[in-house]
């Protein structure tokens, strides 16, 4: 298995997805996550209230990088796999543009403040490469048959993508919570009976935001959805996921038809619900047919759910094939499982030139109930990290701007500082290193 070297790694400084699922611990195939359950995570913030402003945990100034202040050159190549390598490590600005109120999309809406340049250029000294800006359309799509989406929207994500792209990052932007059965508005429903419907305002939408975004460089991306499926857990609606397929084929073809950067453009698609199994394992998964041969397949891991997402499993605070012996409580999802599923996409995908984006993966912050929780989600994104770079896989870390209980961040977004520097340096050091972290025992 080869290892890829990324350039310009900074090996200084410092998780997060805030999501949640339901029944008694489950394995990857039998858990599918729900990005929507990040509105109650965070400060319990429902889909029409305002939480309060983001806490702060103990604060840390962010480390300075060498990257440059001016955007720089993507490498000159058309092998997706040396393309992908630049993209790691990357961060996800959570719970702002997918926030919602009601059906209206609002950045501030769970609590967060407006995104700032200074954000993103904290983001970028500590060292991450590229930014993946979750963004819901919703009630700013109009009516049929034109499907208009607000101007005003639009706009707003291309202010935040410049913020990435000028600043020399990656930037991808995707569609990501008109597909969820519990939010107010949702209409990118894969179990529908309206499927031409859906289809048609699908391709319209993709078709404006394409256009908008045409004369981009490579420095954007597109991914097609965000955690699509039929809302229920469990045994996979093959017929539901064939849509799926089909919304990722004409995603594809809608983007090359906007021509300019588009026709070269990389994009990322999804499986069902973004699961490793469901996409590796499953034979109705098909990747689009793309004349540009730039597709990326873009997964999510969230394992062991215990561990990284059950608020309420407040013991499991530790993780690691190292407590063996000891009360940890879980019995699964440890370094030898994390591998197994990573080889699976090594397998499927990346020996076959195709690249991978883990597009989110963190664990919640639980230190509140044992400050050790701190030292083992460091470990945890160490050897996550690890692992992806030993396959040539890319990861993007969850934040949803909140630290304490059922946070995610790693960045303050009103000081712009460092919330969790250990687990920053454990990004850093993982995709640096030569041999397997060893686990804390403590």
């Amino acid at each position: 298995m080869k290892r890829r070297t990324f350039a310009a790694l900074i090996s200084a400084a410092l998780l997060a997805a805030s999501l949640t699922a339901c029944g008694t611990p489950q394995t990857s195939s039998e858990l599918s996550t729900s990005s929507e359950a990040q509105q109650s995570q965070t400060a319990s913030v429902t889909e029409s209230e305002t939480s309060g402003e983001p806490t702060s945990a103990e604060q840390s100034e962010p480390t300075s990088s060498d990257a440059p202040s001016q955007p720089s050159e993507p490498t000159d190549t058309d092998d997706p796999m040396e393309f992908a390598a630049q993209l790691a490590p990357g961060w996800n600005l959570g719970n702002q543009l997918e926030a919602v109120s009601g059906s209206t999309p609002s950045e501030t809406a769970w609590g967060n403040p407006q995104i700032t340049e200074e954000l993103i250029l904290a983001v970028k000294d500590a060292g991450f490469k590229t930014v993946r800006i979750p963004v819901s359309y919703l009630s700013k799509i109009g009516e049929a048959p034109d499907y208009t989406i607000d101007p005003e929207w639009l706009d707003r994500v291309a202010q935040v993508v410049d913020m990435c792209v000028d600043n020399g990052m990656f930037a991808i932007i995707n569609m990501h919570g008109d597909g969820y059965h519990t939010i107010s508005g949702g209409w990118l429903f894969c179990d529908s009976e309206e499927q031409d419907e859906i289809k048609d305002k699908y391709a319209k939408v993709w078709a404006q935001i394409a256009e908008k975004f045409k004369d981009y460089d490579e420095h954007l991306i597109f991914e097609s959805m965000n955690e699509e499926f039929d809302g229920t857990y469990g045994a996979i609606n093959n017929d539901a996921y064939a849509n799926i397929v089909d919304y990722n084929q004409i995603f594809t073809d809608t983007v090359r038809a906007t021509g300019g950067n588009n026709e070269q453009r990389y994009l990322l698609v999804p499986g069902w619900n973004t699961d490793i199994n469901a996409t590796t394992e499953n034979d109705t998964f098909k990747l689009p047919d793309d004349p540009a041969g730039h597709i990326i397949v873009s997964v999510h891991y969230y394992d062991p759910y215990e561990f990284v997402l059950k608020e309420t499993a407040t013991g499991i605070v530790r993780w690691g094939e190292a407590l063996e012996g000891q009360n940890k409580k879980i019995n699964w999802g440890d370094e030898s499982y994390l591998d197994g599923q990573f080889d699976k996409l090594y397998n499927k995908f990346i020996k076959n030139g195709v690249p991978v984006i883990i597009g989110e993966y963190g664990a919640i912050d639980k230190s509140l109930n044992d400050e050790r929780n701190t030292l083992y989600r460091a470990y945890y994104a160490e050897y996550l990290n690890y692992a992806a770079a030993q396959r040539d896989i890319v990861t993007v870390l969850w934040d949803n701007g909140y630290n304490g209980a059922n946070g995610h961040a790693v960045f303050d977004r009103n000081t712009f500082e460092q919330t969790q520097p250990d687990i920053i340096a454990g990004i850093m050091k993982g995709m640096s290193e030569d041999e397997a972290p060893a686990g804390p025992t403590e």
